[in-house]
Protein backbone atom coordinates (compact mmCIF):
# COMPACT_ATOMS: atom_id res chain seq x y z
CA UNK A 1 0.00 0.00 0.00
CA UNK A 2 1.83 2.91 -1.29
CA UNK A 3 0.62 5.99 0.49
CA UNK A 4 1.55 9.02 -1.54
CA UNK A 5 4.97 10.42 -2.40
CA UNK A 6 4.13 13.54 -0.39
CA UNK A 7 4.04 11.27 2.63
CA UNK A 8 7.45 9.72 2.03
CA UNK A 9 9.45 9.49 5.23
CA UNK A 10 12.94 8.38 6.15
CA UNK A 11 14.28 5.26 4.51
CA UNK A 12 11.91 5.63 1.55
CA UNK A 13 8.97 4.40 3.60
CA UNK A 14 5.59 5.98 3.08
CA UNK A 15 3.63 7.30 6.01
CA UNK A 16 -0.07 7.96 6.15
CA UNK A 17 -1.39 11.21 7.56
CA UNK A 18 -3.80 10.56 10.45
CA UNK A 19 -6.28 13.21 9.30
CA UNK A 20 -6.73 11.60 5.85
CA UNK A 21 -5.90 7.97 6.66
CA UNK A 22 -9.39 6.47 6.49
CA UNK A 23 -10.23 8.21 3.23
CA UNK A 24 -6.91 7.15 1.65
CA UNK A 25 -6.99 3.56 2.91
CA UNK A 26 -10.56 3.06 1.71
CA UNK A 27 -9.47 4.28 -1.73
CA UNK A 28 -6.55 1.80 -1.86
CA UNK A 29 -8.32 -1.09 -0.13
CA UNK A 30 -11.91 -1.14 -1.45
CA UNK A 31 -12.88 -3.96 0.94
CA UNK A 32 -11.40 -2.20 3.98
CA UNK A 33 -14.71 -2.23 5.89
CA UNK A 34 -15.20 -5.96 5.24
CA UNK A 35 -11.62 -6.67 6.37
CA UNK A 36 -12.15 -4.73 9.59
CA UNK A 37 -15.44 -6.50 10.36
CA UNK A 38 -13.93 -9.91 9.56
CA UNK A 39 -11.02 -9.17 11.91
CA UNK A 40 -13.35 -8.34 14.80
CA UNK A 41 -15.55 -11.35 14.00
CA UNK A 42 -12.45 -13.59 14.13
CA UNK A 43 -11.69 -12.73 17.78
CA UNK A 44 -12.24 -16.12 19.45
CA UNK A 45 -13.27 -14.92 22.94
CA UNK A 46 -13.84 -11.74 24.95
CA UNK A 47 -10.26 -10.57 25.57
CA UNK A 48 -9.15 -8.71 28.67
CA UNK A 49 -5.62 -7.65 27.59
CA UNK A 50 -5.10 -6.80 23.93
CA UNK A 51 -1.97 -5.76 22.07
CA UNK A 52 -2.52 -4.14 18.67
CA UNK A 53 0.46 -4.08 16.32
CA UNK A 54 0.52 -1.10 13.97
CA UNK A 55 -2.43 0.66 15.60
CA UNK A 56 -2.49 3.54 13.11
CA UNK A 57 -5.36 5.87 13.93
CA UNK A 58 -6.99 3.23 16.13
CA UNK A 59 -9.76 2.16 13.72
CA UNK A 60 -9.41 -1.54 14.56
CA UNK A 61 -9.19 -0.78 18.29
CA UNK A 62 -12.31 1.40 18.10
CA UNK A 63 -14.23 -1.49 16.57
CA UNK A 64 -12.77 -3.97 19.06
CA UNK A 65 -13.77 -1.78 22.00
CA UNK A 66 -17.29 -1.35 20.57
CA UNK A 67 -17.64 -5.15 20.65
CA UNK A 68 -15.62 -5.80 23.84
CA UNK A 69 -15.87 -2.65 25.98
CA UNK A 70 -14.15 -4.34 28.94
CA UNK A 71 -10.92 -4.93 27.02
CA UNK A 72 -7.75 -3.03 27.85
CA UNK A 73 -5.79 -2.24 24.68
CA UNK A 74 -2.13 -1.35 24.29
CA UNK A 75 -1.22 -0.18 20.81
CA UNK A 76 2.13 -0.03 19.06
CA UNK A 77 2.96 2.15 16.08
CA UNK A 78 6.18 3.50 14.60
CA UNK A 79 4.59 6.78 13.53
CA UNK A 80 4.45 9.50 16.21
CA UNK A 81 1.53 11.14 14.37
CA UNK A 82 -0.48 7.91 14.28
CA UNK A 83 0.35 7.10 17.91
CA UNK A 84 -0.83 10.57 18.95
CA UNK A 85 -4.11 10.12 17.05
CA UNK A 86 -4.72 6.65 18.52
CA UNK A 87 -4.17 8.00 22.05
CA UNK A 88 -7.33 10.08 21.52
CA UNK A 89 -9.21 6.81 22.14
CA UNK A 90 -7.99 6.94 25.74
CA UNK A 91 -5.78 3.87 25.44
CA UNK A 92 -2.09 3.28 26.02
CA UNK A 93 -0.10 3.68 22.80
CA UNK A 94 3.63 3.11 22.59
CA UNK A 95 5.93 4.35 19.88
CA UNK A 96 7.54 1.12 18.64
CA UNK A 97 8.08 -0.95 15.53
CA UNK A 98 6.60 -4.44 15.24
CA UNK A 99 10.14 -5.72 14.68
CA UNK A 100 11.02 -4.56 18.22
CA UNK A 101 10.54 -6.83 21.24
CA UNK A 102 6.89 -7.02 22.24
CA UNK A 103 5.91 -5.32 25.50
CA UNK A 104 6.35 -7.51 28.57
CA UNK A 105 3.41 -9.45 29.89
CA UNK A 106 0.97 -11.97 28.62
CA UNK A 107 -1.75 -10.94 26.19
CA UNK A 108 -5.14 -12.51 25.66
CA UNK A 109 -5.10 -11.29 22.09
CA UNK A 110 -2.59 -9.82 19.68
CA UNK A 111 -4.34 -8.22 16.71
CA UNK A 112 -2.96 -6.48 13.65
CA UNK A 113 -4.64 -4.98 10.60
CA UNK A 114 -2.72 -3.90 7.51
CA UNK A 115 0.71 -3.75 9.15
CA UNK A 116 2.45 -7.14 9.02
CA UNK A 117 2.72 -7.09 5.21
CA UNK A 118 5.53 -4.56 5.66
CA UNK A 119 7.77 -7.28 7.16
CA UNK A 120 9.92 -9.67 5.16
CA UNK A 121 8.92 -13.34 5.32
CA UNK A 122 11.65 -13.92 7.93
CA UNK A 123 10.34 -10.94 9.90
CA UNK A 124 6.80 -12.33 9.78
CA UNK A 125 7.95 -15.74 11.04
CA UNK A 126 9.91 -14.07 13.85
CA UNK A 127 6.93 -11.92 14.82
CA UNK A 128 4.61 -14.93 14.89
CA UNK A 129 7.10 -16.80 17.11
CA UNK A 130 7.23 -13.87 19.54
CA UNK A 131 3.43 -13.62 19.59
CA UNK A 132 3.09 -17.36 20.32
CA UNK A 133 5.35 -16.90 23.35
CA UNK A 134 3.20 -14.16 24.91
CA UNK A 135 -0.40 -14.46 23.66
CA UNK A 136 -3.39 -16.75 23.88
CA UNK A 137 -4.58 -15.81 20.40
CA UNK A 138 -3.61 -13.90 17.26
CA UNK A 139 -5.85 -12.23 14.70
CA UNK A 140 -4.09 -10.98 11.59
CA UNK A 141 -6.01 -8.99 8.95
CA UNK A 142 -3.81 -8.02 6.04
CA UNK A 143 -2.94 -7.82 2.38
CA UNK A 144 -1.72 -11.16 1.03
CA UNK A 145 -0.25 -12.37 -2.23
CA UNK A 146 -3.09 -13.21 -4.60
CA UNK A 147 -3.96 -13.30 -8.25
CA UNK A 148 -5.06 -10.71 -9.12
CA UNK A 149 -3.29 -8.38 -6.72
CA UNK A 150 -5.94 -5.69 -6.19
CA UNK A 151 -4.23 -3.54 -3.55
CA UNK A 152 -1.46 -1.34 -4.98
CA UNK A 153 1.92 -2.34 -3.56
CA UNK A 154 5.13 -0.35 -3.17
CA UNK A 155 8.17 -2.60 -3.91
CA UNK A 156 10.52 -2.87 -0.95
CA UNK A 157 7.90 -1.50 1.45
CA UNK A 158 4.93 -3.82 0.89
CA UNK A 159 6.00 -7.47 1.14
CA UNK A 160 2.87 -9.59 1.50
CA UNK A 161 3.08 -13.37 1.69
CA UNK A 162 0.41 -15.90 0.82
CA UNK A 163 -2.45 -16.37 3.27
CA UNK A 164 -1.79 -20.11 3.54
CA UNK A 165 1.90 -19.59 4.23
CA UNK A 166 1.22 -17.08 6.97
CA UNK A 167 -1.42 -19.33 8.53
CA UNK A 168 1.17 -22.11 8.60
CA UNK A 169 3.87 -19.83 10.04
CA UNK A 170 1.61 -18.63 12.87
CA UNK A 171 0.00 -22.07 13.39
CA UNK A 172 -3.41 -20.69 12.56
CA UNK A 173 -6.07 -20.85 9.89
CA UNK A 174 -7.48 -18.51 7.28
CA UNK A 175 -10.98 -17.62 8.48
CA UNK A 176 -11.89 -15.02 5.83
CA UNK A 177 -10.52 -13.94 2.48
CA UNK A 178 -11.59 -11.72 -0.40
CA UNK A 179 -9.51 -10.49 -3.32
CA UNK A 180 -5.99 -10.03 -1.90
CA UNK A 181 -7.09 -9.64 1.72
CA UNK A 182 -7.25 -12.30 4.43
CA UNK A 183 -7.94 -12.74 8.11
CA UNK A 184 -5.95 -15.41 9.92
CA UNK A 185 -6.70 -16.61 13.44
CA UNK A 186 -4.41 -18.65 15.68
CA UNK A 187 -5.01 -20.00 19.18
CA UNK A 188 -2.03 -20.76 21.45
CA UNK A 189 -3.23 -21.52 24.97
Amino acid sequence: MSGSPANEGSGGQFHWRPETYLEEIRAEVPRFEELQEAAIDAIPFAPDRVLELGIGTGETTRRLLDRYPGATVTGLDSSPEMAFRARELGIEVRLARIEDPLPDGSWDLVISALAVHHLTDAGKRDLFRRVRETARALVLADVVLADPQVTPLEPGYDMPAGAGEQAEWCRGEVVWSADDLAVIRAMYQ
